[in-house]
């Protein structure tokens, strides 16, 4: 009798020294006040921790999360940008994703984000 508990060979849980980022998306909500962040990391053995900040233009932090020893691979957050009367502008997203410590993390990806000036 054979037992598949995996259908996708690429979802196989890995250990932690092959596990990496595998993709960010990000997007400012309509309100412009909030951002849309979708995170997918290698399917995991052993759980590890994400640090995910936000910058703007000038490198100034924005806002940060932090998520402990994750049980997910997929997530989807929401990220606010508080403090400013105009989002408007680029910001750069860093996650990073790291065990015991995060220097150095053991995989760090960006992505940039424009949110747009608002339309009357």
């Amino acid at each position: 009798m054979d037992i598949q508990f995996f259908h996708d060979p690429n979802k196989i849980p890995q250990p932690k020294e092959k596990i990496r980022i595998e993709s960010i998306q990000a997007a400012p909500y309509a309100d412009r006040f909030r951002v849309f962040v979708e995170v997918r990391i290698t399917p995991f053995q052993v759980r590890p921790n994400l640090l995910l900040a936000l910058y703007d233009a000038d490198e100034q932090l924005v806002t940060e999360l932090s998520i402990i020893e994750t049980m997910h691979a997929d997530m989807e957050f929401t990220m606010h940008i508080r403090g400013r009367q105009n989002p408007a502008g680029v910001y750069r997203l860093v996650v990073e994703m790291f065990y015991e410590t995060r220097n150095p993390p053991q995989d760090r990806q960006t992505v940039m984000i424009e949110i747009s000036e608002a339309t009357t």
